[in-house]
């Protein structure tokens, strides 16, 4: 029986490790554990995600819940040691970048159990962002690196990882959106604004550059308002979002962008889906719009995954207001770039990584 923790540090973390749960939830010589570093009432988790994403809740939840970081990288490195004196796994999964994910990296790579990085070898190469710090230091210690595409192998090798260590499984959050087909659900607000399918734009924002720029941000949504062209465009902000871009909307009484609360998992899945194009600034979303053949503007100058500006739907910005207005108007007219699936971009992800930990496993014991 293999044992496996999982461990998931923000709502994010738990739509990248969802397909990994429902094959472990199905496959006999498994034994798995979903831990979150958070409390178990955070708001930052509505209350359908996991019935959504069709995967038990964490079964231990470390109570972690500070805004700095190096308080909270200690505070996940306790409990997360003392979880490990509980429960002695085979080996450790960790997602993504943040501050709990290199605190239980840490750990995990101090009690000698084999360390997993799922979604390895992202880069900004900006040294002053403390998540790619992260990056840099959670690739390093682990001992098998799950990457999504050919550059984050060049990435990892580059910084000096055997190659015996990299991985190529594709993108995991793919997986979902193949399980999904059939679950995605239409939302209310369809009705509510009297909106089309593919005559829409789904607009989503959460960097806090972006948020701090007022000044820039204002130029930022008035070229939306003037590229919209009549297109609606559905702003799905959380609450500091909306606080800071509400005041910078011109017209109040016609809104573009009209402001919209956060939707469900299976009901922002169908909104994104058929929407006529996306601009956001989650890297997330412009995968999944990449797998859906949705054009997106990313209100960014990078991206972790390139893949989705080379062979996808997925056009970069940054904070450049004539950038994203000249591209809106492409979006709007309907005259997108050609675009193709990055290789291993399947929905098949889940598997090949299960596969990989078993044959990994079995070769320590």
């Amino acid at each position: 029986m293999m044992k496996v923790s999982i461990l998931a540090g923000a709502r994010p973390n738990f739509i990248k490790v969802a397909p990994l749960i429902r094959l472990m939830e199905r496959t006999e010589d498994v034994d798995y554990q979903l831990v979150y570093a958070g409390k178990e009432n955070d708001a930052s988790i509505e209350g359908s995600l996991f019935s959504d994403l069709n995967i038990p809740a964490p079964s231990t939840y470390l109570g972690v819940d500070c805004e700095n970081l190096n308080e909270l990288t200690g505070q996940v490195m306790s409990h997360f040691e003392h979880y490990l004196h509980r429960y002695t796994p085979d080996v450790v999964i960790v997602v993504d970048d943040l501050a709990s994910t290199l605190a239980t990296a840490i750990v995990t790579k101090k009690q000698g159990i084999l360390l997993a990085h799922l979604v390895a070898g992202t880069r900004s190469f900006d040294i002053s962002m403390p998540k790619e710090i992260n990056r840099m230091v959670i690739d390093g210690l682990s001992d098998l690196l799950f990457t999504a595409g050919v550059g984050a192998i060049s990435n990892t090798t580059r910084e000096g990882a055997e190659q015996s260590r990299v991985y190529m499984v594709g993108n995991i959050l793919l997986d979902n959106l193949r399980y999904n087909h059939d679950r995605w659900k239409r939302p209310a607000l369809m009705d509510e604004l009297r909106l089309e399918e593919k005559d829409y734009i789904v607009f989503t924002l959460n960097r806090k550059a972006l948020l701090a720029d007022k000044e820039n941000l204002g130029r930022m949504l008035s070229a939306i308002e003037q590229s919209a062209g009549g297109t609606p465009v559905i702003a799905l902000l959380r609450d500091k979002a909306r606080e800071v871009v509400e005041p910078l909307i011109t017209d109040h009484k016609h809104p573009v962008p009209i402001i919209c609360k956060p939707l469900p998992y299976l009901e922002f899945g169908w909104l994104t889906m058929h929407a006529k194009g996306i601009i956001t600034d989650s890297g997330n979303v412009a995968e999944e719009a990449t797998f859906n053949g949705v054009p997106c503007i990313t209100l960014n100058s990078y991206t972790e995954h390139i893949e989705t500006v080379k062979q996808g739907t997925n056009e970069l910005v940054g904070e450049d207001a004539e950038k994203l207005a000249a591209l809106m108007k492409l979006m709007v007219e309907g005259n997108w770039k050609h675009s193709e699936l990055p290789d291993r971009w399947d929905g098949r992800t889940a598997e090949r990584i299960l596969s990989i930990l078993r044959s990994e496993v079995e070769g320590r014991n």
